[in-house]
């Protein structure tokens, strides 16, 4: 996963060490080539599947389903399923489900794991699931085989960082498990439609550059999504991300990381900020060069509410369709030079 967005850096020191090994999805590249996980059937049990540690089977429709990933309860509500058991990334919504997902609990009140202290083994096995899907969990061999021991349980694609495959991918993938691979592919399919239907009303966006960065600084840097790495949501629409920013990534499939003295390398014909709060607002016009950037003098910036910032993260259909719902009239906004030089979702 990424460093957590800077709002939640203080609370979950511990994904900011491990999490940012991955963000090839919270989303990632959605576009990916690796093939569908194979299924012996779909909808019909037992149901075998591969991922990165090997494969499972899921011998009978799952009743209860833990979701110890940090983004999959989306996938699972949208599949018609309520787990008894969702994992608090950051953001601290009721019951670990952001307001896109919400109805779909139809009141229900999932356990809330944390991966504060790492995977809560004895709190997961005491809920007794038949079903742990931890995608976006980060497991270490391990922990996979601690999870593996309580029931089926669903890991990364092959070939994927700890956390987060791309989320088409981990659609798929988790369907498969519940199921409903048809319907997982539905999804997938129904929302890359919708961001081409957006592309092609759009025809002017196709070619312009676009950066996606969190909403404030941490410790003088901040955080830019290279190409690929949670930034799906934009390229789908036509934008082309900003090049030469990996760079300044650490490690691969992590976030560039830019200080001020660089600042001009996020310059952009758009560049879109994931603020959550005022005070990331008021941080990032604290960055010197901040002022001086072309895009924030000419107002092609977007700087977003709290709600937007945590669907371009999370990075699943239904915060996908969210995004779809309320960022292209900001976009419309920059592109032309007329953007608020204030937070919007």
């Amino acid at each position: 996963m990424p460093v957590p967005p800077p709002a939640a850096l203080s609370r979950r020191a511990l994904l900011a060490g491990a999490a940012a090994l991955a963000l090839t999805a919270c989303g990632s590249g959605g576009s990916s080539e690796q093939a569908a996980p194979a299924a012996t059937s779909s909808g019909v049990f037992p149901v075998t599947l591969e991922h990165k540690f090997g494969t499972i089977t899921v011998p009978s429709e799952p009743r209860r389903v833990v979701v110890a990933g940090l983004t999959e309860q989306d996938i699972v509500l949208q599949l018609g399923i309520v787990p008894v058991a969702t994992t608090e990334w950051y953001g601290e919504q009721p019951n670990a489900v952001w307001p896109w997902a919400s109805d779909l609990l139809d009141g229900a009140k999932p356990t809330v794991l944390t991966q504060t202290d790492g995977l809560a083994f004895e709190k997961i096995a005491s809920l007794e699931p038949d079903l742990i899907v931890a995608v976006n969990g980060g497991l270490e061999q391990a922990d996979y085989d601690k999870l593996a021991a309580i029931a089926p349980t669903v890991a990364g694609s092959k070939g994927t960082p700890q956390y987060f495959s791309p989320w088409d991918d981990q659609t798929v993938l988790v369907a498969t498990a519940l199921g409903k691979k048809a319907e997982g592919e539905k999804l997938v399919a129904d929302v890359k439609a919708r961001y081409a239907a957006i592309a092609e009303a759009n025809p002017d966006w196709e070619g312009k550059t676009a950066t996606f960065a969190q909403g404030a600084p941490y410790e003088g840097v901040l955080y830019v999504y290279q190409n690929g790495l949670s930034t799906d949501f934009l390229t789908m629409m036509g934008f082309t991300i900003t090049a030469g920013l990996e760079k300044y990534s650490p490690n691969a499939g992590e976030q560039a990381q830019i200080s001020a003295e660089n600042l001009d390398v996020i310059e952009a014909d758009v560049v879109l900020f994931a603020t959550e709060e005022e005070a990331n607002f008021d941080a990032l016009r604290e960055m010197e060069t901040f002022e001086s950037l072309p895009a924030v003098v000419e107002n092609r910036t977007v700087y977003t509410d709290a709600t937007l910032a945590g669907a371009f993260y999370f990075m699943t259909p239904l915060s996908l369709a969210y995004v779809a719902d309320h960022l292209p009239p900001l976009l419309e906004k920059a592109v032309a030079g007329t953007s608020p030089q204030e937070m919007q979702g």
